[in-house]
């Protein structure tokens, strides 16, 4: 029983913290959403029109990638994106403020659930070294809360992202266009995806070795 439940604590204790680095990498990296153009640039009207459309093609490419926070270009300075909790003294559509509501979102839920495995880290800690398992399992179902939260962050930012194209297609007059441009998820996305799985594997090694001390105390009682 001993070594299960030092192998439990490991688990968790190395899950956990692989959970809280991968999730905070996600949230401060640039490349949830990649739009690559390169086909365009190269197969356009622009980059057949001789030297000065070549010139031009390679001197304001519309290749991007994007985070949470920001919108990054291959050659331009990243720009912050818009700000979803200051909409006064601004017009936007239905369709925008919806966008806007969604953004607004999962950029709190995400880093609400890195508060919340800061916390579970904390109590994670003093359960093992009281060896309390009321405390163990309440640790495991915060990490399996907090999985929750980065699940529905992430989902909402799909769909988010998802919108935000039919969006663009609506205002887009050439649509054949989009053709010959890449539109893919990034790394950035994949590594929280990683962490909200070892989110998950973490709230079930407390709730594993909750049940472990529970087990041994029942048989030093009957003992």
């Amino acid at each position: 029983m001993r070594l299960s439940l030092a192998v439990l604590a490991g688990a968790a204790a190395l899950a956990g913290a692989l959970s809280f680095v991968l999730l905070a990498a996600a949230i401060g990296t640039d490349f949830w959403y990649i739009i690559d153009t390169q086909r365009l640039e190269l197969g356009g009207p622009g980059a057949q029109d001789g030297p000065g459309g070549a010139n031009r093609s390679q001197l304001e490419p519309l290749s991007s990638h994007s985070g949470l926070w920001r919108t990054c270009r291959v050659q331009s300075p990243c720009a912050p994106l818009m700000n979803p909790f200051w909409q006064e003294n601004v017009t936007v559509s239905d369709s925008s403020r919806q966008l806007l509501a969604m953004h607004g979102t999962f950029v709190i839920l995400l880093p609400f659930s890195l508060i919340l495995m800061v916390f579970g880290g904390m109590t994670g800690f003093l359960s093992f070294l009281l060896r309390a398992s009321v405390l163990l399992l309440l640790t495991g179902t915060l990490f399996l809360f907090g999985a929750l939260v980065t699940l529905a962050g992430i989902s909402i930012y799909i769909a988010y992202s998802a919108a935000a194209l039919r969006e663009a297609l609506c205002l887009l007059e050439e649509k054949d266009l989009l053709d010959q441009v890449d539109i893919r998820f990034g790394w950035s996305l994949a590594l929280g995806w990683i962490s909200f799985i070892t989110e998950l594997l973490t709230g079930a090694a407390f709730l594993a070795a909750a049940r472990v001390l529970s087990l041994r105390r029942r048989q030093d009682q009957a003992i």
